[in-house]
């Protein structure tokens, strides 16, 4: 990950205003003041992985507000998810607080007015994450904002410990290879929020969300498999087809629309990478497991109401 701005290449007085603009590109627009004045002192570093960015924060204490007014100018769609790298964060959302220590997470949604209480020697990672890529693994997310994960709960351990190797590693992680990586790091934060599982908020047993995901890791990692068809991705999940599709009907859909309806958003996320511009539609189709060009055109305009072709122009 690169820096893309610090407060030590700016003059004091403009500090604040800079800091300001930086931060809202690499986060999400928002209020900002610190009583630190102008000795105000910030680093960010960004980076990409697939469908997500990445940002890395490191700054004097300060406080954040993400109002009402910033929401309307600011049609951000994303999720974001935080993790504490140093320092200590006080998060508000929703009516809930949550006091993050080192290596916590959080989740935030920036469709609703926020606040960041930041301390001094703060740091903390930040992933943003398409909303329906989340949405799709955990159902509802409006329970779960502003809850502290702990880094003391196994799950959470996993998933931090995960997402803290990304920044060192990003720059190497492109391609299939780098998509993988993203979604694997999708699951571990998913199944680390839905192990929270705050009650009256989460739609499924602890038992039915582990299985539930359990199934789509499994399924993501074989969508190029042309073989792959629901008894094989059930059976490789460890439960029956029944049990799957009744899982799955929890989110309206069933294992055989589920395998290719993430098969249709993996080949939506490779034709709109400028850096897979050199693959032909038909190479990309086949690469997630479609064979006959014509029957994957008409599924992927079912899908997403535009042509394969027309997805790739809107990118260039």
């Amino acid at each position: 990950m690169q820096i893309v701005f610090s407060t030590d290449k700016v003059h004091p007085r403009d500090r604040f205003t800079y800091w300001r603009e930086e931060a809202s590109k690499a986060f999400v627009m928002h209020d900002f003041s610190s009583s630190v004045g102008r000795s105000f002192r910030g680093v960010i570093r960004a980076g990409s992985l697939d469908v997500l960015s990445l940002a890395l924060f490191e700054s004097d204490a300060a406080a954040i507000k993400r109002t009402q007014h910033c929401v309307r100018r600011d049609a951000d769609d994303d999720l974001l998810v935080c993790m504490q790298t140093s320092g200590g964060m006080i998060v508000h959302q929703d009516g809930r607080d949550a006091a993050l220590a080192v290596n916590d997470m959080v989740l935030i949604d920036p469709r609703r007015p926020f606040s960041l209480s930041i301390g001094s020697g703060h740091g903390s990672l930040v992933v943003k994450v398409p909303r329906g890529e989340l949405q799709g693994r955990l159902r509802d997310v409006t329970g779960l904002t502003a809850r502290a994960i702990s880094n003391q709960e196994p799950a959470a351990s996993l998933s931090s410990g995960f997402l803290g190797m990304l920044p060192k590693h990003i720059g190497a992680l492109n391609g299939q290879i780098g998509a993988k990586i993203a979604h694997q790091a999708l699951d571990l934060v998913a199944l680390a929020f839905a192990a929270s599982e705050p009650t009256g908020h989460v739609a499924l047993s602890s038992r039915r969300t582990t299985a539930l995901l359990r199934l789509k890791v499994t399924i993501e990692n074989v969508l190029g498999d042309h073989s792959l068809r629901p008894v094989g991705a059930a059976a490789a999940a460890g439960i029956s087809v029944r049990y799957a599709n009744a899982l799955l009907a929890e989110e309206g859909t069933s294992l055989e629309r589920f395998i290719v309806s993430r098969r249709l958003q993996r080949c939506h996320q490779t034709l709109s990478d400028p850096a897979q511009a050199h693959r032909t539609v038909s190479d990309i189709a086949y690469s997630y497991g479609f064979s006959d060009p014509s029957h994957f055109t008409r599924r992927f305009k079912a899908q997403f109401g535009f042509l394969p072709s027309e997805c790739r122009s809107q990118k260039t």
